[in-house]
């Protein structure tokens, strides 16, 4: 099966043959199939009358709608010519024409349901754009492509649009009102502005013609002064020439001044440099002298401190280490004393502790007396037996020493009088 086009039909032509005739033509060899079928079909533009009768519109109002469309079997385009031979090969054009309608009505009066009446009527590019729209997206699987869309007439058996209308018109009457009273009001507005221009352009007038008059006495009363103030320039110009001179005379007085007073400091300075060069060499140079001396010696005296500091430290040091050995020789000596006093609590023990009890004794009894020594008045109090005076105090120390040997016992446990009369042990 192939295709051919024409400018108003395809021709669709289909054919087998197991042996194909050979026809030579110019030298070239053509093969002809064996033709079985051909079929038309048409590509003029159809013009379409889309009636859609008392359709609901959102709202619930029907109303009529008449649209024009024109559709075509696009021949250009080989997917939806074959599209367009697969539904409509061997249809009439009519037939063809009343199935693209009911198509293009049947979308009409979709859309025409989802809008309003006013939506309609006051939007008529709108409606028509989404027919052409939803209707193209179907057609085109059809081979059918819309050229145009054009919504036509609306009407309704209900005289809601006639209602429309005059509330439109009501609308308009009420502008054009409006809009005279307006324009008498603009008329009005004019007029007052053209009288209150024509004041203002008198006044004006008369404003210009005073600036004018203040303008020419302003000029003559400036010529005046000019005339004046020339006059008086000319009269002190000769004075003013006469202080000229006087200051230039004056000015060369100073300047001679100022040369004898240059000439009066360069001799001072070099006075100044005479005085500075002998005071140097009188002074600086021995007080120079002299510091570079004290910063000598200060140095010399500065390193003999630093040095008696270091050796003074070194004395310290191994006086230090001297007297560390002398305490640790000192503390061997008493460990070994120690030592040995320990061996001899062994060997003797009971003589050793009496040994050493007898041995601190002295110093016991000087502890009992030693507030005796210290006390400068003493006080006896008698009942009225006994002996008085001195010989009563030392009746009382001599008492408390005679006890002294049961507080020991009592305290360490060492009878003093029976150690006596025992035989000395050892271990």
């Amino acid at each position: 099966m192939f295709f051919t086009c024409g400018p108003n039909e395809a021709m669709v032509v289909s054919g087998f043959c197991r042996s194909p005739p050979v026809m030579v033509a110019g030298g070239r060899v053509f093969v002809l199939p064996c033709i079985q079928q051909i079929q038309r079909i048409s590509l003029n533009t159809l013009t379409l009358n889309v009636k859609s009768e008392k359709v609901y519109t959102r709202h619930g109002v029907p109303i009529s709608v008449t649209g024009i469309a024109q559709v075509k079997i696009q021949g250009q385009n080989k997917e939806m010519l074959a599209a367009a031979c697969q539904m409509f090969l061997g249809k009439t054009e009519a037939e063809i024409a009343h199935i693209a309608l009911e198509t293009l009505e049947g979308h009409q009066r979709a859309i025409m349901a989802h809008m309003t009446v006013e939506e309609i009527y006051k939007d008529r590019q709108k409606f028509s754009e989404q027919v052409f729209k939803v209707a193209s997206s179907d057609l085109v699987n059809m081979g059918i492509s819309v050229v145009s869309y054009t919504l036509k007439d609306i009407h309704d058996d209900q005289d809601y649009l006639h209602s429309l209308g005059k509330a439109r018109t009501a609308q308009v009457q009420k502008d054009a009102r409006i809009g005279e009273a307006e324009a008498k009001r603009d008329a009005g507005i004019r007029e007052a502005k053209a009288k209150q221009e024509k004041v203002s352009a008198q006044y004006l007038s008369e404003i210009e013609m005073a600036k004018a008059q203040r303008d020419y006495e302003l000029k003559k009363a400036a010529y005046d002064i000019e005339v004046n103030t020339r006059r008086a320039q000319a009269d002190l110009a000769y004075q003013l020439q006469v202080a000229k001179t006087k200051q230039q005379i004056e000015e060369q007085r100073v300047q001679v001044q100022v040369v004898e007073r240059a000439q009066q400091v360069a001799v001072q300075e070099q006075e100044i440099a005479r005085r500075e060069k002998e005071l140097e060499a009188r002074v600086r140079k021995p007080a120079e002298a002299e510091r570079y001396k004290l910063e000598r010696l200060a140095e010399a005296e500065k390193s003999q401190l630093i040095m008696q500091a270091e050796a003074d430290a070194e004395s310290v040091r191994m006086r230090g280490e001297a007297e560390a050995f002398a305490i640790g020789a000192r503390a061997r000596a008493e460990a070994e004393q120690m030592a040995k006093k320990a061996e001899a609590f062994q060997l003797y023990q009971e003589a050793a502790q009496l040994d050493m009890l007898l041995e601190k004794l002295p110093q016991v009894a000087e502890e009992i007396s030693g507030p005796l020594t210290s006390a400068k008045k003493i006080t006896l109090v008698s009942s009225g037996s006994g002996t008085m005076g001195a010989a009563k105090v030392t009746g009382e120390v001599l008492d408390i020493l005679s006890r002294l040997p049961e507080s020991v016992e009592r305290l360490t446990g060492v009878s003093i009088s029976q150690v006596n009369h025992k035989p000395l042990r050892t271990a």
